[in-house]
Formats: C-alpha cells, sequence, structure tokens
C-alpha cells in the first residue's frame, strides 16, 4: 500500500522568498553602514559566507576571518546587538514589498490547505524574520494554516544537522517517511534526509551548482500557470514512490 503524504515543510530563506542575494546581504550591510563599520558584503563574498549556518555564526566567522572591530570588547553582546540591528533592516525591506514570495508558494500552499496535508515552516533563520515573511507574504488567512512555524534558536544545532526537523516531527506526530521538505541548499537536503524526510529542491542563484544528487526531486522554481512544475500532486508522488507528474520538467 502507497504512503500517504502527511505534512508538507518549508525551508523559509530561498525557499518562500529568494531572500538571501537582496534581502540578507542588504540588512547586513545596512546595519554595518548604520554604527560605522568599515565592512560590506558584496554578492560573491555573501555567497561564500553562506556556507556558515545562521546569521550570528556567519558574522562571527567572518570577524574571526578579517579581524573584530577596534572597540568590542564582549564579542557574544556585539554578535547580538549587530543581529538584531541587521533584522531590523531585514524587517524593513520585507514590509517595503521589495522581495516577493518565490513562484508557486502560495498556490502550493492553498493546495495543500485544500487538501488538509499539514503545513510547517523549519528555518534556522531569526525567529521575527520568518515569522514576519510567512504573516506578511503569505497572509495572516493561510498563516493560520500551519501547524507550526519553527525558527530561530528553539534548536541548538543547524542545518546540516537534522535537529529542527526531528522537532517538527516530534512536536506534530508526524512520520518523517510521509513528511516532504522543500528546500533551496545542500545543507537543507542533508538536515532533512538526516530526519528520515524526502527532499525536494527549489535551486536559485547561490545553490543551483551544489550537489544535490540525493534529493528526491530538484527543479529551478515551483512554477506559475502556464510554467507550473510541482503541484500538490507531485509533492504525493515522492512520498508514494510514483512516477512524478511534472510538467515542463
Amino acid at each position: 500500500m502507497n504512503k500517504e503524504l502527511q505534512a508538507l515543510i518549508f525551508d523559509c530563506d530561498g525557499v518562500l522568498v529568494d531572500t538571501e542575494r537582496d534581502g540578507h546581504r542588504v540588512a547586513f550591510n545596512q546595519a554595518f553602514e548604520e554604527i560605522g563599520l568599515d565592512a560590506e558584503w558584496d554578492v560573491t563574498l555573501y555567497g561564500e559566507l553562506l556556507e556558515v549556518a545562521g546569521g550570528k555564526e556567519r558574522m562571527r566567522h567572518y570577524f574571526n576571518t578579517n579581524g573584530w572591530p577596534d572597540n568590542v570588547e564582549r564579542r557574544d553582546e556585539f554578535i547580538k546587538d549587530m543581529h538584531k540591528l541587521k533584522t531590523d533592516c531585514f524587517m524593513g525591506i520585507i514590509e517595503s514589498g521589495q522581495l516577493p514570495l518565490r513562484p508557486g508558494v502560495a498556490r502550493l500552499v492553498d493546495e495543500a490547505i485544500d487538501d488538509n496535508v499539514k503545513l510547517a515552516v523549519c528555518s534556522t533563520s531569526n525567529e521575527r524574520a520568518v515569522n514576519n515573511v510567512v504573516e506578511r507574504l503569505l497572509g495572516p488567512q493561510r498563516r493560520s494554516r500551519f501547524a507550526a512555524i519553527l525558527a530561530g534558536d528553539v534548536v541548538s544545532k543547524k542545518k546540516p544537522d537534522p535537529e529542527i526537523y526531528n522537532l517538527a516531527a516530534g512536536r506534530l506526530n508526524l512520520d518523517p517517511d510521509r513528511c516532504v521538505v522543500v528546500e533551496d541548499s545542500r545543507n537543507g537536503l542533508l538536515a532533512a534526509q538526516a530526519a528520515g524526510m524526502h527532499c525536494l529542491v527549489t535551486t536559485n542563484g547561490y545553490t543551483e551548482h551544489e550537489d544535490f544528487s540525493k534529493a528526491d526531486l530538484v527543479v529551478g522554481e515551483l512554477g506559475e500557470p502556464p510554467n507550473v512544475l510541482v503541484t500538490l500532486e507531485t509533492v504525493k508522488s515522492i512520498v508514494a514512490g510514483d512516477p512524478y507528474p511534472i510538467k515542463g520538467a
């Protein structure tokens, strides 16, 4: 008997919204500028920094490599304060409407809602930022249908560690083998699969060259009509082990 899809779980950054290049990167630079710090992360450098999971960890890695500001005495406090400022900058970018949802996200969420499939978001990005993305860009009605939004420091280990997906499975009483995660990075793919979940990858400019050979399915985007690449039936087929009904793939 084929297994039935129980839950559809989304990462946030790069999956719901293409936030990295024109969102988080810009917000980091705005925060640096606001405190008069001589640092700027260009597109290429930020792509390299994305190999470090987590915004706080990314800043710490950057300063460890390039030197800390002279007036910084308490590094943990500095990183915490800088990340809060960066988050404020990012909120402004989200609220301005500059960053739309990626193609097909709202459509696939609506299909899952109509079919009573559980929905969740699992991201190790800042909790406030993730909730703001879901609330403002998907809207409060869709937001209310998510069984869980897990983000920020709710876990001690970042992806590729599976802790956040294990937490979701435990809290929502999920069978991991009946869950499909939508990710955009190799770290996310490894985390989902280590938790025993299936993984569909939607690539972006920063991740398209990563190794996704172990993913259940890899597409450039979920797609909007007339170029829909992934529907809820596609997701169900991943769990059931059936051939993927994908248009145009």
